[in-house]
């Protein structure tokens, strides 16, 4: 076990300095490889997450998770990733996965890389495999499921291998760490387009140097009151290739509503039964307004062309019309 070089590494975090990229990069090949113990581990993402993850400590972690995963080419495909880092301690329902569903039932790509919970009770990962969702790294069976139902989900554990190396460690800490906002950065097919929430102004500003690095057609969003993703609760910032501005609801065409109008349920049956609702119509204003918000900002970063107006009453219509339903049970019923 590697003991000397990760002590060196964290006694230059505990001086105050940053990692290179080089630095991190082998880092993250060395966990790969099972040279580092938990406590290791585990130090090494607190002493990263007290001082604050640069982005070339980032980039170099993504680089070693990508390099080791399993790639899946997608290249001729126009996609979106849509997901939060998680970690904003918030535990609402699955936005951005039921989002993932509206924007596919308007006619778009969804390429959603995801994985458990790790400080929320119910991550992509959790709501989908209640539906009884197996997850595969079949490429066929992932081609039949974007053809056919408009949304493939790459499970991150059987794609990007270090993710399910530092698992345990990060479900023991049940606080966010570097590798929260690792994890939307590392999806295998590395598609076109991306929504990627944050929590906080800062991790906005990291994630929009990322991507600029990266050179993806990007959005990055995060609201004010600490939610990463739209959480209609309070104004909110987009940045994107094109522009950076901030919007309230209001300006969606929406109302304002009450963090307990999207609080995702003690147990994963109870977020799954929201979700469900969402999609079938039933759930309240407030749990379809919020999803409503996000799958538009979705097909925003698709086309760059459409009104907000517009987006807004894409993602309507996509859930009026029970399409975005029609393909969340084309997407179980390929994936079971």
């Amino acid at each position: 076990m590697n003991i000397a070089n990760m002590k060196q590494y964290l006694l230059k975090l505990i001086d105050g300095a940053t990692l290179t990229q080089d630095e991190t990069h082998s880092i993250m090949l060395n966990i790969i490889d099972g040279k580092y113990n938990d406590q290791q581990i585990a130090a090494l993402m607190m002493a990263i997450q007290t001082r604050g993850v640069t982005v070339d400590e980032l980039l170099g972690l993504r680089q070693g998770l990508l390099e080791t995963g399993k790639r899946v080419d997608f290249d001729s495909e126009n996609t979106l990733d849509i997901v939060g880092t998680g970690g904003d301690g918030k535990n609402t329902f699955n936005i951005s996965t039921c989002s993932a569903f509206v924007i596919a039932g308007a006619g778009y790509k969804v390429t959603k890389h995801g994985n458990g919970g790790s400080s929320s009770v119910s991550g992509a990962s959790n709501v989908l495999q209640e539906h009884g969702v197996n997850f595969t790294d079949d490429i066929d069976k992932l081609r039949r499921s974007l053809d056919e139902s408009g949304v493939c989900y790459f499970h991150a554990p059987l794609f990007a291998y270090g993710m399910k190396s530092v698992g345990p460690t990060r479900k023991a800490l049940a606080i966010p760490t570097c590798f929260n906002l690792l994890g939307p950065l590392v999806n295998p097919c590395h598609p076109k387009n991306s929504l990627h929430g944050t929590a906080t102004q800062a991790q906005l500003r990291l994630y929009v140097n990322i991507h600029q690095r990266i050179g993806d057609n990007f959005g990055v969003i995060t609201s004010y009151d600490g939610y990463d993703e739209i959480s209609l609760t309070s104004g909110f910032k987009v940045v994107t290739n094109f522009y950076e501005k901030v919007y309230t609801p209001k300006d969606m065409g929406l109302d304002y509503v009450m963090p307990s109008d999207i609080y995702g349920g003690n147990t994963i049956s109870e977020a799954k039964a929201i979700f469900d609702n969402v999609l079938e119509g039933k759930a309240t204003q407030a749990q379809k307004n919020v999803i409503i918000a996000n799958a538009a900002c979705g097909i925003g970063i698709l086309d760059r062309n459409i009104s907000v107006e517009d987006s807004v009453a894409a993602a309507r219509e996509s859930l009026d019309s029970g399409r975005a339903l029609a393909a969340f049970r084309k997407f179980v019923e390929i994936n079971q």
